[in-house]
């Protein structure tokens, strides 16, 4: 439903689902800057390590290194990016877990993940293999502006007519035109940063899992589709079953004499009632 409305001036309520996800990356990235500049060369190195253990690098996803595929939503750096960051994941994401509920919420924002993962996966390899804009399948993409973007996306398409504020500038502008400002600086990105533009296709393709989930997911989420998809499932078999047991007994009606089980209107006779049987002796073919 699409909802005009005034100027989105405050913030919703700090909890839930998306409390906890702001919570966790906030403390990640305190603790990867605690640790590279508030203790010796060792602690600098394990930072560095948790990096590059958890950055999306596609050459090494696509070798087995699956948990990249989420680890590198949660590593972020510079502090303006975080701070920025975490409070649109605030303001737009509670408004998506207040009329979902945290368990599809929590399943949209990894999916969104996810979804921006694979497609810069995908694009990388691709323009590498086309030698474009100087992508390259090596090169690591982190932060949260994958699942960030596809809640964007969401908001412009869902609640486009609501204005938010710009904030820190000082006015207001339509919640669809914010989002499609950002994507077309998203786009800008990519073509202009060289090697590191795989990161605002990321976005770009977090963007699009943000589309797709409100097209195609029911807003129970994916476990009600998957449980949808398997009841479907199991009522097509069954009716597939009856179909096949009503055609085989045609067959065998066809190779009897129908009128000796069934009256002139189609209604199944007792055996009883049959002609050719005495009463309390008859007995049907099925019986030994």
């Amino acid at each position: 439903m699409r909802r005009g409305g005034g100027i989105s001036l405050g913030f919703p309520p700090f909890a839930g689902a998306v409390k906890w996800l702001v919570i966790v990356n906030a403390g990640i990235f305190f603790l990867l800057a605690i640790l590279e500049h508030a203790f010796t060369s060792s602690g600098a190195g394990f930072a560095r390590a948790i990096v590059e253990g958890s950055a999306l690098v596609p050459s090494l996803a696509v070798r087995g290194e699956v948990w990249r595929l989420f680890t590198y939503a949660f590593i972020n750096s510079g502090f303006l990016y975080i701070l920025f960051g975490l409070l649109a994941l605030w303001m737009f994401g509670a408004e998506f877990e207040s009329r979902w509920g945290a368990a599809t919420f929590v399943q949209f924002y990894f999916f969104c993940t996810i979804g921006a993962a694979l497609t810069a996966i995908a694009v990388a390899y691709a323009f590498s293999a086309l030698n474009l804009l100087g992508f390259r399948p090596d090169v690591p993409v982190i932060g949260l502006n994958g699942p960030l973007y596809g809640i964007l996306a969401a908001f412009g398409v869902e609640y486009g007519d609501r204005d938010v504020m710009m904030f820190p500038l000082p006015f207001t502008i339509k919640a669809r035109y914010m989002v499609i400002v950002w994507l077309l600086i998203a786009v800008y990105l990519s073509i202009v940063s060289g090697p590191g533009g795989i990161l605002n296709v990321a976005l770009l393709g977090g963007a699009l899992c943000g589309y797709l989930w409100l097209k195609l997911v029911p807003a129970r989420g994916m476990g009600f589709y998957a449980s949808e998809r398997y009841y479907g499932m199991r009522n097509r078999y069954f009716r597939w079953k009856r179909r096949r047991a009503a055609r085989k007994f045609e067959v065998y009606m066809r190779k009897h004499d129908r009128s000796q089980y069934f009256d002139e209107y189609g209604n199944f006779k007792p055996p009883e009632n049959r002609e050719g049987k005495p009463n309390g002796e008859a007995k049907g073919p099925w019986a030994q």
